[in-house]
């Protein structure tokens, strides 16, 4: 028998915690132009969480059960497509130390391929007791602000991690998720840590995971867009009965570990001179424009590899399909 992966047993147990979540989602998402609407990117606005946890109308929701908005928030942005996106170990090492020096590619972020997914993390992060993230976009119809929306799942609990959006770097994006942190709680009399330095270096490699996901070239077959069907009831889209799982840079895995086979072996070429032998340049991630200079232009990233310093073969290496269109 086939264990229950732990994100699927997230989101059976908020269904029990909430056994009429899925339902009142559904017609949030039914009701959305007359809510006021919001992008595509974005499955429901956690402010249809909120109506859930706090039971609807003018109740508000009591301040231990706050971050269950949150949690339940990324598990319905999740539970239409039950994406498990696990990263070749090699892959997920370089990505996990390449820096992110530059501004949030904010519009990068719409390339998600599904409302929510879930990356697991390698065994390393899983022996210390941190499993893996969820990750989702958010809308606030209130002031049109969109954040990226982390759910850490760790050993002690299901963590949400706010990030605010926008022309600013990733220190900014945490230093404005302490400010809003401040509002909300400040009069509740509780203690507020230091929170910035502590999560930036643990929210970057996440960040740097997921922007691969979203980058042009990435070596993983995107999923297809679920497929709303229409009932009496209005329009629903019907959730997989389990979870999928991606892997992600089987290609690439292969190629760092050639380009790493190369380094490592002593080469007689390399000493006299005859031929550089293969290497593996530090990864980092490439901005770049497309479209007409007088014109709209799109912000793309693509994230260079560790590689490709005189590797050979290279149509030994595992294929990859690139499917068309295959994002939300």
């Amino acid at each position: 028998m086939t264990e229950t992966h732990r994100a699927r047993l997230h989101l059976e147990a908020a269904g029990h915690h909430y056994p009429d979540a899925w339902k009142w989602f559904d017609q949030f998402r039914e009701d959305r132009q007359a809510l006021g609407g919001w992008p595509e990117t974005v499955f429901c606005p956690l402010a249809g969480a909120y109506s859930v946890v706090s039971g609807g109308g003018s109740n508000r929701v009591p301040p231990q059960l706050i971050g269950d908005v949150a949690r339940l928030g990324a598990l319905a942005a999740w539970r239409p497509t039950q994406g498990i996106y696990r990263f070749d170990p090699d892959l997920f090492t370089a990505l996990w130390d390449s820096p992110i020096s530059d501004e949030l590619p904010c519009e990068l972020l719409r390339r998600m391929p599904a409302w929510c997914v879930y990356i697991e993390l390698d065994e390393q992060r899983c022996s210390e007791g941190f499993y893996g993230f969820f990750a989702h976009l958010e809308y606030d119809p209130n002031n049109a602000r969109e954040e990226l929306r982390f759910l850490l799942d760790t050993k002690e609990a299901l963590t949400p991690v706010p990030l605010h959006l926008g022309a600013w770097d990733l220190k900014t994006a945490l230093e404005r998720m302490a400010d809003e942190a401040l509002k909300h709680i400040a009069g509740l009399g509780f203690p507020v840590p230091e929170i910035t330095p502590a999560l930036a270096p643990r929210i970057t490699p996440l960040i740097s995971l997921l922007l691969y996901l979203c980058s042009e070239e990435a070596d993983y077959q995107r999923p297809p867009a679920p497929k709303p069907k229409r009932t009496k009831r209005g329009t629903r889209l019907f959730p997989p009965d389990r979870p999928s799982t991606w892997d992600v840079g089987v290609r690439i895995g292969a190629a760092l570990r050639k380009g790493r086979a190369g380094r490592d072996a002593s080469s007689e070429e390399t000493r006299t001179g005859t031929r550089p032998r293969p290497h593996i340049r530090r990864a980092h991630w490439h901005t770049y424009w497309k479209g007409p200079r007088e014109g709209e232009r799109t912000a793309l990233v693509k994230w260079l590899a560790p590689i490709a310093v005189n590797l050979e073969d290279d149509d030994e290496l595992p294929a990859v399909i690139h499917p068309v269109n295959g994002h939300l």
